[in-house]
């Protein structure tokens, strides 16, 4: 007789490790090394002098610092133990970091940036002997240069945010050349685009002007004419927008500002959708920027470093940061003299680790490989959109019957509602299948929203278990709310207090605040 086969189950089992591990302060043993670190030769050392007496006195450390004292094995086993406490592209499927474009970072790029030749350069070293890492550059912003339209590229930025401050600071110092720096004291943008764009121009000096959509969810060219004019310095705008929805009226917009002098900024954090298929200068944009750790396949890293590209037009190039990289002959050169240059904006010259992946992942694609990126993320995106619309209690706003890029932004109000379950707490619940998702920026103008980006690095299987643990999660806040409500029940923490996180007397972000503030 044989034995009955066990049923597979409808969804992955799942139970986050748990380790209870402590601090790394806290396991730190005196006397113990990981490292023996060789004591300098002699004549080195006569040669050099004594170094910390050359110190000026209020440089001079009193003690040595209270760094962790552990043996490599110790070492090792603590982060293994806190990487296995995670959720990650690396382990999970991670469609749920929506606008972040989390896909697959191939791995040789890792083993490319760990080689000798990059990892024992110091970023002061003289460019006689810093040829490939500057021929790189160079080459990697013709590439990004071909890719956007653009006339000039800068790699300067470490990521997103100052990115579109880099954009700012090139549209403020381009009408300042003009005698118009004054005049023009407005930013204009849309409640979709990300929000970088609002603060940046904020902070930069400007008054925002937020346009909301239309009743279909497309930027209004109504309400841009209402008040755009001659005190506009830019229109700044992600497109598509975060709710994965491209303006197709993109170019009238840039027009619109063009004609009464302003400038056009485009925020392409969102472009993983659109490469090879369509360009920032082809629209007419001004200046335009790209994550190279979302589109290009360089790691988010923990919310950093990571790496930015701004392009530029030919009237523009004059103001990109500095030094850049030039070819005089068959040599590179690093060119700071440059008057109307806004200046430096990171150390060095960006983070050269993920400029060498970024420029592996796309040397590996070429430019077929770049649009069939765009082409199966687009696809990826409105299949996983088809399987959540047919979730009872889901729905995607804006748009009705539309297909979106390489994103969507949809809401749980319906099941919000009907159930009383918010979008966090589906959210939540999700990361005991393995899973999880992002919610929205701020402020919440889709009510209960939940973004989901799928890129191209998924499978129609992945996609499938993914829709499936939302629709077992939605299940369950019509059969057994208090399920969802006190999740999650598999994972190393649970619910977190907010009023901790609501109040700075009572952080303590690094552990010597922490000793201060509750053991001193």
């Amino acid at each position: 007789m044989s034995l009955p086969i066990a049923p597979k189950p409808a969804l992955r089992r799942f139970h986050q490790a748990s380790w209870d591990e402590k601090i790394i302060f806290e396991l730190t043993t005196p006397g113990e090394r990981g490292v023996l670190v060789s004591r300098p030769e002699a004549a080195v050392t006569a040669a050099v002098g004594d170094v910390v007496a050359d110190l000026p006195v209020g440089l001079r450390r009193e003690k040595s610092a209270a760094l962790p004292e552990m043996g490599q094995m110790r070492v090792l086993r603590h982060y293994l133990r806190l990487s296995q406490e995670n959720l990650s592209a690396d382990l999970n499927v991670d469609v749920g970091q929506g606008t972040c474009t989390m896909k697959y970072s191939p791995k040789v790029n890792d083993a490319l940036i760990r080689t000798t030749k990059l990892v024992d350069m110091h970023p002061l070293q003289d460019e006689a002997d810093a040829q490939g890492v500057l021929g790189l550059i160079y080459d990697l912003e013709r590439m990004i240069a071909e890719i956007s339209g653009m006339h000039s590229v800068s790699l300067h930025t470490s990521g997103g945010s100052t990115a579109i401050w880099t954009n700012i600071a090139m549209i403020r110092a381009f009408h300042e050349s003009n005698g118009e720096g004054d005049q023009r004291d407005e930013v204009i943008t849309t409640i979709f685009s990300h929000p970088s764009n609002a603060a940046t121009a904020k902070a930069a000096g400007y008054k925002v002007i937020t346009l909301y959509p239309d009743a279909e969810g497309y930027p209004d060219a109504d309400a841009l004419r209402a008040v755009i004019g001659p005190q506009t310095a830019a229109i700044m705008i992600t497109n598509p927008e975060d709710t994965g929805i491209f303006n197709p009226r993109v170019k009238e917009w840039v027009d619109l500002a063009h004609s009464v002098g302003a400038l056009a900024s485009y925020d392409q954090a969102n472009a993983n959708g659109i490469l090879g298929i369509t360009r920032a200068r082809d629209a007419g944009f001004d200046v335009c920027h790209f994550n190279l750790h979302k589109t290009f396949s360089t790691p988010h890293a923990c919310g950093g470093p990571g790496a930015g590209a701004n392009a530029v037009s030919e009237a523009l190039a004059p103001f990109l940061p500095g030094p850049i990289v030039e070819k005089v002959g068959d040599r590179y050169t690093l060119n700071a003299d440059r008057p109307q240059s806004i200046g430096k904006v990171a150390p060095f010259y960006g983070v050269v680790p993920n400029l060498v992946r970024a420029y592996s992942w796309i040397m590996a694609l070429g430019a077929e490989g770049l649009r069939a990126v765009a082409e199966i993320a687009v696809l990826n995106n409105n299949y996983l959109m088809k399987r959540i619309l047919e979730i009872p209690g889901a729905s995607a706003p804006y748009a009705t019957g539309r297909r979106r890029i390489e994103q969507v932004r949809y809401s749980w109000q319906e099941l919000f509602e009907e159930t009383g379950i918010s979008s966090e707490e589906i959210g939540v619940r999700a990361s005991d299948f393995g899973m999880h998702y992002w919610t929205s920026h701020h402020p919440y103008v889709v009510p209960q929203p939940f973004t989901l980006e799928p890129t191209e690095s998924y499978t129609m299987a992945e996609l499938d278990e993914y829709a499936g643990v939302l629709a077992e999660v939605a299940r369950e806040a019509r059969e057994t709310p208090d399920v969802v409500r006190t999740a999650p029940h598999n994972q190393t923490v649970h619910h977190t207090h907010h009023d901790d996180l609501d109040d700075p007397e009572r952080w303590a972000i690094t552990w010597r605040m922490y000793q201060r503030k509750y053991f001193s």
